[in-house]
């Protein structure tokens, strides 16, 4: 055996004592997923969009058979809500950039499947306009907020958000405080931008006068100095439950446990944030093995790579509570609209019937 093989197998043992820690017994569902094949196949992690979806690949299952599965409910409790599946439509900005319809078509999308649909700060439709848009006063969304370097505008916001009446979680993301090195996007600049948030109101004309992407168009008002301590805050604001969006290591999770959050949301945005961030996926493994009380004090959801319902299972054999799809989401709103939405439902929800 070369040299270089017995250094690469040496490497993928310090990686798996890294990330694995001491050994704990896993959880029922945990004897499903394959990991000590699982944490091989992820020793290479590169880039983080691409891989994020490569890391489901490399889960794979351990089948048992001899099971009575003539009767299954994919149906849950997400916070409080109940959702038909365990899915929910992600927080993403400005969907009427791929239809004119926008964020109105997930919302209805959302309403009609009874899953749930989480709003973004940045969304091209207002806190209004989707509060309209709902199939019966029942339907509620989830509201993730970027946190305004004036405090005040953000309180303006979230008092919005409030008195429409259609929202029970806050999501906030804390992965982005300043914007990451988005060369696809960066190349896509503009003096104008096409569609303005009408829930932030960013966009529109670019300051400074030269032209700018869309997502640095966007991130201008995204506070720097957010801490823990501001969540008592946000929650006192809202009376919802406060779930922690973009989180990556076990120490943040017994953080968001201490400082009283309802639930962690486990995710790298999608791959554009930061180069070489762990998939969500990779960060659940950790929270397995080095803190698995988060999972019996806080719901944990998960996006990132996901886009077939086997994908869906993983994660949920791993703990999580329910998983989260953007792209998938807006790709079928902007090439059909509502109906694209309701597609994207019915191709990712069947396969989690089997549980």
């Amino acid at each position: 055996m070369s040299s270089d093989s017995c250094d690469r197998r040496e490497s993928v043992r310090e990686m798996q004592a890294l990330v694995l820690g001491p050994t704990i017994p896993p959880p029922p569902m945990m004897n499903y997923v394959h990991l000590p094949l699982l944490l091989l196949r992820l020793q290479l992690i590169v880039t983080a969009h691409v891989e994020n979806t490569k890391a489901f690949r490399k889960v794979l299952f351990r089948p048992r058979v001899f099971v009575d599965i003539s009767e299954c409910d994919q149906s849950c409790t997400l916070l409080g809500l109940p959702s038909t599946s365990p899915i929910f439509i992600a927080p993403a900005a400005l969907a009427k950039l791929g239809h004119p319809g926008g964020e109105v078509n997930l919302t209805k999308g959302a309403g009609i499947s009874g899953i749930i649909q989480a709003m973004s700060t940045n969304a091209s439709n207002s806190v209004e306009e989707l509060s309209q848009a709902r199939i019966s006063p029942n339907q509620k969304l989830w509201f993730q907020l970027y946190v305004n370097k004036d405090r005040k505008a953000s309180e303006r916001l979230l008092k919005r958000v409030v008195a429409s009446g259609a929202f029970a979680g806050l999501f906030i993301t804390v992965d982005a405080p300043v914007l990451g090195k988005r060369e696809k996007d960066e190349r896509l600049k503009a003096s104008v931008m096409p569609v303005l948030s009408a829930t932030s109101g960013a966009g529109g004309q670019m300051s400074g006068g030269g032209a700018k992407s869309v997502t640095k168009a966007l991130a201008t008002f995204v506070a720097h100095d957010l801490v823990w301590e501001e969540i008592a805050w946000m929650k006192k604001l809202t009376g919802f439950p406060v779930v922690v969006k973009g989180i990556m290591t076990a120490e943040d999770a017994i953080l968001a446990m201490k400082y009283g959050c309802e639930g962690i949301y486990l995710s790298n945005h999608g791959g554009r944030q930061l180069d070489t961030s762990p998939p969500a996926i990779l960060t659940l493994l950790e929270l397995r093995k080095h803190c698995p009380q988060v999972f019996e004090k806080m719901q944990v959801f998960l996006d990132g790579g996901i886009r077939r319902g086997t994908d869906v299972v993983k994660a949920l054999c791993l703990g999580v509570k329910a998983v989260g799809l953007g792209r998938p989401f807006l790709y079928a709103n902007a090439c059909y609209g509502e109906e694209g939405v309701l597609k994207a439902i019915e191709s990712i929800s069947p396969v989690c019937c089997i549980l």
